[in-house]
């Protein structure tokens, strides 16, 4: 472990430090749209803009890695991002931010393809495992520490728009400074979502919900929360809950997964999310009012913090089940293209998921955010329990769950050791 961290150092800081300005980001700009009374709509199009150039970078930056090299997407990308932030605050406008957004979704994409590019080349399959453990916490570390920063300062002032720029330059240096050479680019398949959905109904299904309810969680939690006039520090602590707490759950409903039926535990999941959902729009009071008056304060905050820790729990493992599940019915040397397929499927869901969302905050006031969550886990699991009914379990041994990152992409599935890819051929590691 010890020399596997010392070879990989520069990239995971340099990680870390991206981490922690995309967790600080996303959630500023949230709260700053909600003080500049920019309306739901425009909102939730601005959110949705970053993940159509995320999932636009994801399909045609390896070609131009393959041409001008991992170093130059890297600089190039990073650098554009830093600028990205800055216009953000110079113009303080729905459309100009929303392009904004793509674009800076568009650069992100691409420095996660290095970076997984890199991490590939410097594992083995002997320790392939451990890198992947390690990108999961750093992932989870810097996005929590992210939301913490928005105590910084004032959104309203340009010092945390600074800040960002800062971050996302500094992660450059560990990566420019780096002896190592690059690694050679390879072609990345995918299997088309046809004929995933013929593998797996269920999981693609889920997939696309799964994207539409990821999405909207954490590109617009910010914004219900400054709807409903939480503090900054009270935001921050929401979205710092949300974060770890989805994390940590991986790990104990992978495990349940691996030892049942995992249709099961995709519908458990889905059924309780959408309880605690529930539960959350009743602990946040029939008025805004309601909800902060000095005599129940102290218990409708802290049931609905809890409330919403316990959903993210059960919302954020959706992703790797619905990997895992899919993996169950394929062989396993196609389980990196069929998750490059589930990402495609996720990604359609991703782009739409803040934009539907706001369209019904903006009919049903602030709790249209939970609304639009409830409505998809319910998808989810009506759906699942039809397709018990059609369709007996079959267990495939090859196939576990593996806690990820949300924002990995197909590069850095094959870091996982149960995909079955062949990196067993690099050197010098």
């Amino acid at each position: 472990m010890g020399k596997l961290l010392k070879n990989s150092w520069a990239l995971f800081a340099g990680y870390f430090v991206l981490m922690i300005a995309h967790g600080f980001q996303g959630n500023l700009l949230g709260v700053r749209s909600v003080i500049e009374e920019f309306n739901f709509l425009a909102t939730g199009a601005m959110m949705s803009g970053y993940f159509v150039g995320y999932f636009a970078g994801a399909n045609s930056i390896p070609k131009l890695v393959g041409k001008v090299g991992h170093i130059r997407v890297f600089a190039a990308f990073a650098s554009m991002a830093s600028l990205s932030i800055l216009i953000h605050a110079v113009f303080v406008d729905p459309i100009v931010w929303t392009l904004c957004r793509i674009l800076t979704g568009f650069c992100l994409v691409s420095i996660f393809i290095v970076m997984e590019s890199w991490l590939n080349d410097r594992a083995n399959n002997r320790t392939r495992g451990q890198l992947l453990s390690i990108y999961m916490f750093i992932t989870l570390i810097g996005l929590s520490l992210g939301t913490l920063l928005l105590n910084f300062s004032s959104p309203e002032k340009y010092e945390p728009f600074i800040l960002i720029s800062l971050l996302l330059s500094f992660a450059l240096i560990p990566i420019l400074l780096t002896k190592r050479k690059a690694p050679k680019f390879k072609k990345l398949g995918h299997i088309d979502i046809k004929g995933l959905y013929k593998t797996s109904p269920l999981g693609s299904v889920s997939m696309f919900c799964t994207g539409l309810i990821h999405s909207a969680l954490f590109s617009l939690g910010a914004v219900y929360a400054a709807s409903m006039n939480f503090t900054i520090f009270e935001i921050s602590l929401l979205l710092f809950l949300v974060t770890v707490s989805g994390g940590i759950f991986q790990w104990p409903i992978g495990y349940f997964s691996d030892k049942n039926d995992r249709r099961i535990v995709i519908i458990i999941c889905t059924f309780f999310a959408a309880v605690f959902c529930i539960l959350a729009i009743f602990a946040s009071g029939t008025s805004l009012e309601n909800m902060y008056l000095a005599t129940n304060i102290g218990v409708n905050k802290i049931m609905f913090y809890i409330y919403v820790a316990l959903y993210s729990g059960m919302a954020i493992p959706l992703f790797t089940l619905n990997l895992a599940y899919v993996n169950d019915y394929i062989a396993k040397e196609k389980f990196v293209a069929a998750g490059g397929g589930m990402q495609i499927i996720f990604g359609m869901g991703a782009m739409m998921g803040p934009f539907i969302c706001s369209l019904l905050m903006n009919k049903y006031g602030s709790n249209g955010f939970f609304i639009h969550l409830l409505f998809f886990h319910f998808i989810i699991g009506v759906f699942g329990l039809y397709r018990i009914t059609r369709r007996t379990y079959e267990d495939n041994p090859e196939s576990t769950f593996t806690p990820l990152p949300r924002n990995i992409t197909q590069l850095g599935m094959e870091l996982d050791p149960t995909t079955g890819a062949d990196i067993s051929n690099t050197e010098n590691k």
